[in-house]
């Protein structure tokens, strides 16, 4: 092989074994940046021509979820996510209804928007509510996170992963809703009975709010909150069009973006560039990886010998190892590479087995991360331990549930 083919590989393995460890020891780097330099070292040394870049790139996907984002902005704006988490936190004297509450607030908001985005505006709301209650943060904050990740795999829009699946199969959305809604609702009706059993005599009682400690109404009023109902509705009505997704999101970020009190700049802050660069570097590797002739032939010898994933325990089982060890969107990216020609159904298991294998543990999905980190900055620590004593059990019987559907169903083989 030619020095670029060397090359090429060993980035391609040092970039996923960077997924696998989430950094580099004693450098303060993550995932994005592992990703983003290895694509950079290949263009730099001629590996990969900026054509080919080009090729690699979807740019589809990019855009849908970069609108996604800038649609997500405005419920934060808008101050529906802390209007939602007011209303929850005054139920806390009944915590089993306020856990019941935090599970549909998480999932059914991370069916709609983007999960990453959810988690990281609900988490900081939610800790110092709970502490304004004087109750044990952790089984909420749990549910926040294992909702969030079960509901997103109710549709296309609802993590990075689906976008990615959605734009590489050219997913029907609401198609796909009709299949995957099911044991997604199934997966957060989970969530609620295993932490309701693990903690309902460890969380505590409410205590009274004082006076000073009243949520004050929003800014704006309540009539700040249509704007973001009016732009969900305007868009899921819009992928029920022949319009390509990515256009009609964008068409709803533009049109949301027109504000008298809030600055077009504030929303592009909103946007997680560090998510997108993940998405463009691992596109790059993965793409220049797989072009190369030995790499091909190794996929090919893997999908005539039956190695890759094609029924329901194969992607379940590939899922649960591929989603903990590297992440499932490096596993997603990778996986279409291998296998672009995959049929709908396959496609639709992977989403749904992907999105729940990522509840398993916390470095399972960047949404865990991101409810652990934020609940970290709040004074919270949610250990590895107190995450998978809940998580597992959650994977286990959500992905179980959701074999059993997509198998007698009709649309997986097992």
């Amino acid at each position: 092989m030619t020095f670029a083919a060397w090359l090429t590989i060993g980035l391609f393995l040092l970039t996923y074994l960077g997924m696998a460890a989430g950094g580099v020891r004693g450098l303060r780097i993550d995932r994005s940046w592992i990703a983003c330099c290895a694509a950079v070292l290949l263009l730099v040394s001629g590996a990969l021509s900026m054509e080919d870049a080009a090729h690699h790139l979807d740019p589809g996907a990019l855009l849908l979820l970069l609108a996604l984002m800038l649609i997500s902005a405005q419920f934060d704006f808008s101050g529906v996510y802390a209007w939602l988490n007011r209303y929850l936190t005054e139920h806390a004297e009944r915590p089993a209804v306020l856990l019941l509450g935090v599970v549909l607030l998480g999932g059914l908001l991370s069916a709609v928007l983007v999960n990453d985005i959810v988690a990281f505006a609900l988490t900081p709301l939610l800790c110092r509510g709970l502490h304004l209650r004087g109750l044990e943060p952790r089984p909420f904050l749990l549910a926040l996170a294992l909702s969030c990740n079960a509901g997103s795999a109710a549709s296309l829009i609802g993590n990075p992963q689906n976008i990615l699946i959605g734009q590489a199969g050219a997913l029907d959305f609401w198609g796909y809703v009709a299949v995957a809604g099911p044991p997604a609702v199934a997966a957060m009706a989970i969530v609620y009975a295993v932490i309701w059993l693990q903690w309902r005599h460890r969380w505590g009682e409410a205590r009274p709010l004082a006076a000073d400690d009243t949520p004050v109404e929003h800014i704006y009023g309540a009539h700040s909150y249509l704007k973001p109902l009016l732009a969900s509705l305007a868009l899921l009505a819009l992928f029920a069009t022949a319009l390509p997704r990515e256009l009609s999101a964008l068409l709803i970020a533009v049109l949301v973006m027109v504000s008298r009190r809030v600055d077009s700049r504030d929303y592009v802050n909103k946007v997680d560039w560090n998510l997108l660069l993940l998405f463009v570097g691992l596109f790059l590797v993965s793409g220049a990886a797989l072009q190369l002739p030995q790499l091909a032939q190794g996929a090919t010898w893997l999908a005539e010998h039956g190695l890759l994933p094609q029924g329901v325990i194969s992607l379940a089982t590939s899922s649960l190892l591929a989603s903990n060890l590297i992440g499932n969107v490096p596993f997603v990216v990778l996986l279409l590479g291998l296998m672009p020609e995959l049929s709908h159904s396959v496609l639709i298991g992977l989403a749904v087995m992907s999105t729940l294998a990522g509840n398993l543990l916390l470095i399972g999905s960047v949404v865990n991360l991101i409810v652990a980190e934020g609940a970290k900055r709040q004074g919270v620590r949610l250990g590895f331990v107190d995450y998978a004593r809940s998580g597992v059990p959650v994977t286990l019987l959500s992905m179980t549930v959701a074999g059993l559907w997509l198998a007698l169903g009709g649309w997986l083989p097992w």
